[in-house]
């Protein structure tokens, strides 16, 4: 072990020591009952069997993105690692052994003799490169992206990226601005490949009934943005009396809260649970459900995305567009830039202008999408 690895391996164990009650007390948490005793205890969270492939993902979005490549390579042995309980959730749906990702210092006891690790997005933990690399493993930078608002924080810390990037054998990056910011850091083998999530197939996987009146999704909504949002749909039905909204917070330990948010916000509006009736009569419906937000795109007049009126990042617009629904989003949406770039007939509006949007909406086309990405490149790449 290396002298650098050596210090870092021990600020990681200080900082788990110091952190040791907090992570007692919030895996009592529904929300983090499994994920955090797995990170951080390893309470069922064996290493991998022999395996060929191994994807590091975060949470949802990025567990979904990987579905055409795991795809692609048909019977190769896949293991996958996530973060986030619902990008367990989504990964446990492949063939594959899936895992949370252990807290940095036990990687040291976890890894044993990967073969190939690809890691999406911006998952930087140093000990998974640095270990899996010096194990063998032909580690991959995938659908890699380094937002403008993080760059100069990255940079100022390039000293240590340096090291991590030079364990990676080959950087695919969303976009060219991306590969000059990891290039700037010291980054070799980097090449644009585009945003892997452009090839996901988007599907509905139930067909409900539209209402004969324009129907509004608020999808993947965030804390501090179902207010704006209700406000402004009050306002426009002023206009369009008969409108129906669909409200899905992005995290379902919320639902309750934002059922009782919007009975407070909008008292003489009717209000409905979708666990409680699916037949759309209401004025306002929070779905309390996980995994219709596509086939709730899919009978919709106007999707209203989530993520961008807090400043959150925004969310992937592609599934909305796949769906003609004609989009309405916030001014923050700096983890998603590059996917709005692809996406065309959009609206980026304050929340203090969501009426005013619904109300242009009408003489709007439909959002579309006219770009695709060869994922045979990375294919060839793996294997």
């Amino acid at each position: 072990m290396k002298v650098f690895d050596l210090c870092y391996t021990f600020l990681a164990a200080v900082l788990f020591i110091a952190a040791f009650p907090f992570l007692t007390l919030l895996s009592l948490k529904k929300k983090y009952r499994h994920s955090v005793p797995a990170r951080f205890f390893l309470w069922k969270n064996p290493s991998f069997k022999p395996h060929d492939i191994w994807f590091h993902v975060c949470s949802l979005g990025e567990a979904k993105a990987i579905a055409p490549l795991v795809e692609l390579l048909g019977n190769a042995k896949i293991a996958i690692t996530t973060i986030t309980h619902t990008g367990y959730e989504a990964a446990s749906k492949y063939p594959a052994q899936v895992r949370y990702l252990p807290y940095e210092f036990w990687l040291w006891i976890w890894i044993r003799t990967p073969k190939v690790v690809v890691v999406l997005e911006a998952e930087f933990w140093y000990l998974l490169f640095r270990i899996a690399h010096s194990r063998g493993a032909r580690v991959i930078a995938l659908n890699a992206r380094i937002s403008e608002r993080s760059f100069p924080k990255y940079y100022r810390m390039r000293w240590f990226y340096k090291r991590l990037l030079v364990q990676c054998d080959r950087i695919f990056c969303q976009s060219a601005e991306d590969m000059a910011r990891f290039i700037a850091l010291g980054a070799t083998n980097v090449e644009v490949l585009g945003n892997i999530k452009l090839a996901q197939k988007i599907v509905a996987t139930q067909s409900y009934v539209k209402p004969d009146c324009t129907l509004i999704v608020a999808g993947s909504t965030h804390e501090g943005e179902e207010e704006a949002i209700v406000r402004g749909f009050a306002a426009y039905k002023k206009h369009n009396p008969t409108a129906k909204l669909l409200v899905v917070p992005r995290h379902p330990e919320r639902f309750e809260k934002v059922y009782g948010l919007i009975q407070k916000v909008a008292p003489a509006m009717s209000l409905a649970r979708w666990s409680e009736t699916q037949e759309l009569l209401n004025d306002i419906t929070v779905i309390n459900a996980m995994g219709e937000l596509n086939n709730l795109y899919a009978i919709s007049d106007v999707a209203i995305l989530g993520g961008g009126f807090a400043p959150i990042g925004g969310h992937n617009p592609l599934e909305p567009a796949h769906f003609g629904c004609k989009i309405i989003t916030g001014e923050h949406i700096f983890s998603q830039r590059e996917l709005f770039k692809y996406v065309h007939h959009v609206q980026f509006v304050a929340p203090e202008d969501i009426a005013k949007a619904l109300t242009n909406a009408e003489s709007m086309p439909p959002s579309q999408v006219n770009e695709t990405i060869d994922l045979e490149r990375v294919v060839k790449c793996l294997k």
